[in-house]
C-alpha cells in the first residue's frame, strides 16, 4: 500500500476508496456498504469479507477510528482486509467486517497525515470531548441522546453478534497494550513475541487500566458489570461503552493499543521508591500547567457550550463564540472538557486511594497522561487562537513546543514506523482470533452457541 510505503495515515476518504477498490477486485467475497452517517453528514463505511455460502459461525467486528487523533487504526484495518482476503483458512466459515472510520467529522478535523514529531502531531491535533466518542458516549450520555456514529455502532454490533470485537487505538508516546473485556488466554505469548520483533515496548503499567487485573504484561481485563470499576483515572465508565455490548451475544473485545513514537521507561517491572509522593508531584505539576493553558482560555471568551459539564450531551455549534467555525467551537468543546477533567484527576492522584505500591512503569505511564493532558488542550486552544490572529497565539505557540519538547525528551521518544504499528496491531488480532476459534473448539462447538449463534468466550 503507498499510503504505508510512504509513513502516511489514510483518511477517511482514502480508506473507503482503497477498501471500494478491494470490493471489486474481490466480488465474491468483499463488499463495501455504508452503514450510517455522521451528524456532519459524513458516510460511515463497513468493509466486509465474507466466506462463501452461509458462515458457521458468529465473526470478527473490528472498529478503526474511534478517537481522531489515533488515525493507525484505519490503516491496520486494510492491511487486515487484505491478509483475510488471501487466507482462505482465516475466513472459512467467518466473516470478517471493518469499520474503516468510526469518526470520520473527529478525522476531519485531526490534520497529521505525517507526523515527523511531537510538535507536528500537536500542530493540528483533535480528540472530541468524551460524549462526543462514539465508544465513550453511552458512558457519558442517556440513550435518546447517543450520537449518530454511536447508534451506527450498536447497531452494527446488534447485527453482526460478534464472537471478537476489536477496537484498534493508539497512543502518541509509550508502549503497546491490549485491554480485554474477557481474558483470552494465550494471548500475552504471541503479542509480547510481536512486540519485542518489532522494537515496540510492552506498556506493564498502562494508567488506562490502573488496578485491573493482568494476565501478562501488557495484557488488562477489565472490571465485569456488577464489579468495582475503581482504579482508572477516567471519568467514562467502560462498562457502559460499545466494548461491552458484544457481551450480549456471549463475545469478547480486545483493544490493541500501539504508539506513534516509543519510550522503553514504560516496562520497567522495578517497584516505585515513592508512588504516592510521585502521584502528589505529578498532580501539583498537572494542576499548574492546567492554569497556565485556562488562563489562555478565558481571555478566547465565552464557552462553546453555556454550562457544559463533563458527561452533558453535546449542543449545537455555536457560531457567536467561535465565529461561524464549527471546527472552531468543537475544538474550544475539547478544550473545555478537557481542562474539566484535570482538577478531578489531581484529587484521585492525592487522594486516600493512591496507590502505596506500583511499578516504575506504572508511575512512568501516569507522568505520561498527565503532559498529554495539558498538552492537548494547549495545542487544540492554540489552533483556535491562530485562526483568529489572536494576540496570545504566540506565548501558547511557545508553551505547545516547550512542552512537545521536554515530553519527547524526558521519554526518550523514538518513533515507530507506520508499518510497524500497523503490523503488531494485525498480529495481535488474528492471535486473539486463533486463540478465541481454538478454544471454541476445544469445547467441542463450532464456535456457535445454538440459541442466538454467537461464539462462547
Amino acid at each position: 500500500m503507498t499510503l504505508l510505503r510512504d509513513m502516511c495515515y489514510p483518511t477517511p476518504s482514502e480508506l473507503a476508496l482503497a477498501a471500494r477498490t478491494l470490493a471489486d477486485e474481490h466480488p465474491g467475497h468483499a463488499r463495501l456498504r455504508r452503514t450510517g452517517t455522521s451528524r456532519g453528514g459524513r458516510p460511515l463505511w463497513l468493509l466486509s469479507v465474507e466466506p462463501s455460502g452461509r458462515p458457521l459461525g458468529a465473526g470478527v467486528l473490528v472498529v478503526a477510528g474511534a478517537h481522531a487523533n489515533e488515525p493507525v487504526g484505519g490503516a491496520t484495518a486494510l492491511a487486515l482486509a487484505r491478509r483475510v482476503l488471501h487466507d482462505p483458512t482465516t475466513r472459512a466459515g467467518r466473516g470478517w467486517h471493518f469499520v474503516l472510520c468510526a469518526d470520520p467529522d473527529g478525522a476531519a478535523l485531526h490534520r497529521t497525515p505525517r507526523p515527523h514529531s511531537l510538535l507536528e502531531y500537536h500542530r493540528n491535533f483533535f480528540r472530541p470531548p468524551g460524549p462526543e466518542q462514539p465508544e465513550w458516549a453511552p458512558s457519558l450520555l442517556p440513550p435518546d441522546r447517543l450520537p449518530p456514529e454511536t447508534l451506527a455502532l450498536t447497531a452494527l454490533i446488534d447485527e453482526l453478534r460478534p464472537f471478537l470485537q476489536v477496537s484498534l487505538h493508539g497512543t502518541d508516546l509509550g508502549g503497546t497494550w491490549v485491554q480485554l473485556t474477557r481474558d483470552i488466554p494465550g494471548l500475552a505469548e504471541p503479542f509480547a513475541k510481536s512486540a519485542a520483533e518489532l522494537r515496540i515496548p510492552v506498556e506493564t503499567g498502562a494508567s488506562d487500566a490502573a488496578g485491573w487485573p493482568s494476565p501478562g504484561p501488557g495484557i488488562f481485563v477489565m472490571p465485569q458489570p456488577g464489579a468495582d470499576a475503581a482504579g482508572a483515572f477516567h471519568p467514562e465508565d467502560t462498562r457502559l461503552s460499545t466494548w461491552y455490548r458484544a457481551h450480549r451475544y456471549a463475545g469478547t473485545t480486545a483493544i490493541v493499543e500501539v504508539p506513534m513514537w516509543a519510550s522503553d521507561l514504560v516496562d520497567d517491572p522495578a517497584p516505585h521508591p515513592d508512588p504516592r509522593g510521585a502521584l502528589r508531584l505529578l498532580a501539583g505539576r498537572l494542576a499548574a500547567d492546567a492554569a497556565l493553558v485556562a488562563r489562555v482560555r478565558d481571555r478566547v471568551g465565552g464557552a462553546p457550550e453555556p454550562g457544559a459539564a463533563p458527561g452533558t450531551a453535546p449542543g449545537p455549534d455555536p457560531g457567536s463564540q467561535a465565529g461561524t467555525d464549527p471546527g472552531a467551537a468543537a475544538l474550544l468543546r475539547a478544550v473545555d472538557w478537557t481542562l474539566a477533567l484535570i482538577p478531578r484527576i489531581t484529587v484521585e492522584w492525592t487522594g486516600a486511594g493512591a496507590p502505596a505500591e506500583a511499578t516504575a512503569a506504572a508511575i512512568t505511564s501516569i507522568d505520561a497522561f498527565g503532559r498529554r493532558l495539558s498538552l492537548r488542550a494547549a495545542a487544540m486552544l492554540l489552533r483556535v487562537l491562530r485562526a483568529q490572529g489572536h494576540p496570545a497565539a504566540p506565548g501558547l505557540d511557545r508553551l505547545v513546543t516547550g512542552w512537545c519538547e521536554e515530553f519527547a525528551a524526558r521519554f526518550q521518544a523514538r518513533r515507530i514506523p507506520v508499518t510497524a504499528q500497523v503490523e503488531h496491531q494485525s498480529r495481535t488480532v488474528l492471535a486473539a482470533y486463533e486463540r478465541l476459534v481454538a478454544a471454541a473448539g476445544a469445547k467441542g462447538t463450532d464456535g456457535a452457541d445454538g440459541a442466538d449463534g454467537a461464539v462462547s468466550a
